[in-house]
Parts: structure tokens; C-alpha cells; sequence
């Protein structure tokens, strides 16, 4: 009698346990340079390039969510985790009736990716021709792709860039940027967080930091421009020793050496600045800090 009592408790928990815990697996054709779009809430997306062509989902389905389902056509494709009973517009405050999901993907190579999570780490791997575009709040972004674009928004959330990005726009709140694999045009911004990057050449570079330190390697092509401006965070620039262009650097209360030339102070004040020319002089160099301490340093 007991064991009768307690059945339908018992039922009830083995349903949400399933629940929690449904296998997702999916596919649909797509064309080698497809459009997919990719969100999640909550949990983990892996996505990995593949030679076929076709998207293919795995992974497990949290509780509370909608069934999953691949929508759109063959040349562009939506993947989206929603709540039961919601706007099935993507929410950026989650949504805490809904369990973490994973998702598991298999692309196109050549695939344009736009992909949107909150607390979800992501991570890219293979990708080879189309542009890659990421918004997350708090889940680590790990990104090993060649594209010859990649936005990266991200609030507390880390970035880990690596392949190549011919052009690059990277922006965090307070999570670190390592970007060792930058092209011709790159942007790079963030408040507290962390940036170390190398790349180039650079045709255009620019760089803003509030107090997160910057250590930043890399050439400036012929006629480039780079610019780097920091409050209070220290910044490390290393350049090759045949840089060709007009260099100005200057901090107004930070400690400023340079490789290429001596700095100055002035007569009454704090500060200290250097305006030197290098090699032909075409490009521009322009390095800016308040109270962060600021190095210029030849490479090698």
C-alpha cells in the first residue's frame, strides 16, 4: 500500500528526469556557404566545421524548453533554444524556469555563423571562408576559425581568438581579449578587461581601454594607422625595428619609455611625450594614456 501511495511521486520525478535530459538530434541540408543562426540561454554550444553539406545538432535538451527544430532553407538556417510558453524572442536576462542546454553542431566549413548566447561558453572550431559574428553576456568565447570578418561582443566573458581574422571587432566590459591572430583591420575595446594581441599587418588598429592592460605586437603596413588610447591601464607596444612611420606617444601622469627615441617633459607639469619619425614616415602611430604607464618597444 505504501509503494502504491508513493507512485505517481515516483512517476512524476522519472518524467522530469527525462525531461531534463532529452537527446537532440537533427539535421537538415545546406549549402556550403549557408547562413546559420545559433542561440542559447544557458549551457554550452560546440560548434565544429565539417566537408558536408548539411547541419547536424546533438546534444541534450534542457528542461523547460521548446522542442528543438532546424528552420529557414538550405542557405539560411535558424537554431534556436526557447522556453516553453515564451515571446520566442531571444531573451539577454535568461530565463530561470528553463535547464542548461547543450548543443552539439556540425557545419558547413565555408558557413556564416551569427551566433547569440548568455551564459552559455562557446566554442568555434575549424571555420574557413565565411564571417563569424558572436554576442554573449558571461559564457567564454573560444573562436579557432579563418574569416575574413569577426565581431565579438561580450560583456564579463572572455575571447580566445585564434586562425585568422581579416578583420576584427572585439569589444568586452570586463572579460580578457587574447587575440594572437589579427589581420589588416582590427578593433579592440574593452572597460577592466585584459588585451594581448598580435597580428598584422595592420592597415588600420585601434584600441581603448579604460583600466585593463594592453600588450600589443604586431607590424603597421605601408601607410597604416594605429591608435591606442588607455586611462588607466598600462600598455606594451613591441614593433619591428624597420617600422616606417610617424610616431606620437604621451601620458600625462604614467611612466613613458620608448625603444624609438627619447621622450621629453615638459618645463612645469606632469607629462611626458615623444614625436619621432621612422623610416619613411607614411604610416601613424598615435599611443595616449592618462595614468597608465606606457612602453614602446623594438621587436627582436
Amino acid at each position: 500500500m505504501k509503494t502504491a501511495r508513493y507512485l505517481p511521486l515516483l512517476l512524476c520525478f522519472c518524467i522530469g528526469q527525462a525531461l531534463a535530459d532529452t537527446p537532440i538530434q537533427l539535421r537538415h541540408d545546406a549549402t556550403p556557404t549557408a547562413r546559420i543562426g545559433i542561440s542559447n540561454i544557458a549551457g554550452t554550444v560546440n560548434v565544429t566545421a565539417w566537408d558536408r553539406n548539411e547541419v547536424q545538432v546533438g546534444g541534450r535538451l534542457g528542461d523547460g524548453a521548446k522542442p528543438l527544430a532546424i528552420s529557414g532553407s538550405n542557405g539560411n538556417l535558424e537554431i534556436r533554444v526557447e522556453s516553453q510558453g515564451g515571446s520566442g524572442r531571444f531573451n539577454w536576462g535568461g530565463d530561470s524556469k528553463m535547464a542548461p542546454t547543450t548543443l552539439e553542431l556540425h557545419v558547413p566549413r565555408a558557413a556564416s555563423l551569427e551566433i547569440s548566447v548568455v551564459s552559455a561558453p562557446l566554442v568555434i572550431d575549424g571555420m574557413d571562408g565565411g564571417n563569424i559574428q558572436v554576442n554573449t553576456v558571461s559564457g567564454k568565447a573560444r573562436i579557432n576559425a579563418r574569416t575574413p570578418s569577426l565581431k565579438v561582443d561580450s560583456v564579463s566573458g572572455g575571447i580566445e581568438q585564434a586562425g585568422h581574422a581579416e578583420q576584427a571587432e572585439l569589444q568586452t566590459v570586463s572579460g580578457d581579449i587574447l587575440a594572437p591572430a589579427l589581420g589588416g583591420t582590427v578593433r579592440l575595446q574593452t572597460i577592466s578587461g585584459h588585451i594581448q594581441a598580435s597580428g598584422g599587418p595592420w592597415q588600420k588598429l585601434t584600441l581603448s581601454t579604460v583600466s585593463g592592460d594592453v600588450q600589443l605586437a604586431g607590424a603597421l603596413a605601408a601607410g597604416g594607422r594605429l591608435g591606442i588610447d588607455s586611462m588607466s591601464g598600462n600598455v606594451q607596444l613591441l614593433l619591428p625595428a624597420n617600422t616606417s612611420g610617424n610616431l606620437h606617444a604621451s601620458s600625462f601622469s604614467g611612466n613613458l619609455r620608448s625603444d624609438f627615441g627619447t621622450p621629453t617633459q615638459p618645463e612645469h607639469g606632469p607629462g611626458s611625450s615623444l614625436d619621432v619619425r621612422l623610416g619613411d614616415g607614411r604610416g601613424k602611430i598615435n599611443i595616449e594614456t592618462f595614468s597608465g604607464d606606457l612602453r614602446v618597444r623594438k621587436q627582436g
